[in-house]
């Protein structure tokens, strides 16, 4: 681990240990914009030698809290989803993201699929972070390869979340 991600992963610590609601999360958020353009940084977990969709490159052993690289090729658009039990950052490194958020207008209960209407979108670009608390319905949108550092408050793997489609 390099010593950038060391610290910020230290200081996300601190921040969360004495604030874990939303105060915290948006500050975890504010410090991450910056490292967003950090070259050396993004070198180091987003160069051109990771295609990973998906690389956990920090995971808190007391918090539980999580900053993973991601990288995607392409064309890709997910459905409107939340992060089951857990809040989360997106950050851009490289690339565009469309983001839409929604509101929930039908149950996704008994395995059924939730509606969700769309009530904001807007565009994160390189040096852009944006957090979601707990329940919070989004989507990203990708027309070209994209690369960003997203946070969890808890590994997600393996983790069931209720799936909505776009009203």
């Amino acid at each position: 681990m390099n010593d950038t991600l060391e610290a910020f992963a230290a200081e996300c610590h601190k921040i969360l240990k004495l604030d874990s609601g939303a105060s915290g999360i948006e500050a975890v958020r504010e410090k991450l914009e910056p490292l967003l353009l950090d070259k050396k940084f993004i070198a180091t977990y987003l160069g051109e030698d990771n295609d990973s969709a998906r690389k956990i490159i920090y995971e808190d052993a007391e918090l539980g809290f999580c900053i993973l690289a991601h990288v995607f090729k392409g064309y890709n658009e997910a459905p409107p989803h939340d992060h089951g039990p857990s809040w989360a950052i997106y950050g851009q490194a490289a690339g565009k993201t469309e983001m839409t958020e929604y509101d929930e207008i039908g149950s996704h209960s008994d395995g059924q699929i939730g509606l969700a209407k769309p009530v904001k979108s807007y565009t994160l670009e390189p040096g852009m972070a944006v957090a979601y608390q707990v329940g919070d319905l989004h989507s990203p949108k990708r027309d070209g390869e994209t690369r960003l550092i997203r946070m969890e408050g808890q590994n997600l793997e393996g983790i069931k979340r209720d799936k909505y489609q776009r009203a």
